[in-house]
């Protein structure tokens, strides 16, 4: 957002984009949002924080919806043998230290290439390399 377009308006940019920023990223109404910034001493009215969602509100959704969470620097992969359907193939996966699942790849045949390609496939949708990988191998 440029700072121009809070040109003209009472209450400084960082308010504003608090108010929106609570209506859209939490599941609250206008008045919540107007009782919320009244107990940190802004009076604002539902009405106004409306206005600021409507005039602001598409840019704040369209930052938070492509914007996902960013995974933890520490990753856990892992290499299991599992029998899926009656056929024995292999899970390589990887966790990060929080135990949100970054990435998972089944196949029937362990070699280094699948290691290798799911590496790949989880630094470019991940966008940034971790500070340290942990291995666990079990057959």
């Amino acid at each position: 957002m440029s700072r121009s377009s809070y040109r003209r308006h009472r209450f400084p940019a960082a308010v504003i984009q608090h108010a929106v920023w609570l209506y859209f990223r939490f599941p609250l109404s206008l008045r919540d949002v107007e009782n919320m910034l009244s107990q940190r001493g802004i009076d604002v009215s539902y009405e106004t924080v409306r206005r600021w969602s409507v005039k602001f509100g598409l840019a704040y959704a369209r930052k938070l919806r492509h914007s996902p969470p960013r995974a933890d620097t520490r990753w856990h992969l892992d290499e299991v043998f599992v029998s899926i359907n009656g056929k024995s193939v292999y899970l390589w996966r990887a966790v990060d230290c929080e135990g949100e699942t970054l990435d998972v790849l089944v196949q029937s045949r362990r070699n280094k290439q699948a290691a290798l390609k799911q590496m790949r496939k989880l630094l470019k949708s991940q966008g940034f390399s971790p500070d340290a990988v942990m291995t666990a191998l079990s057959h």
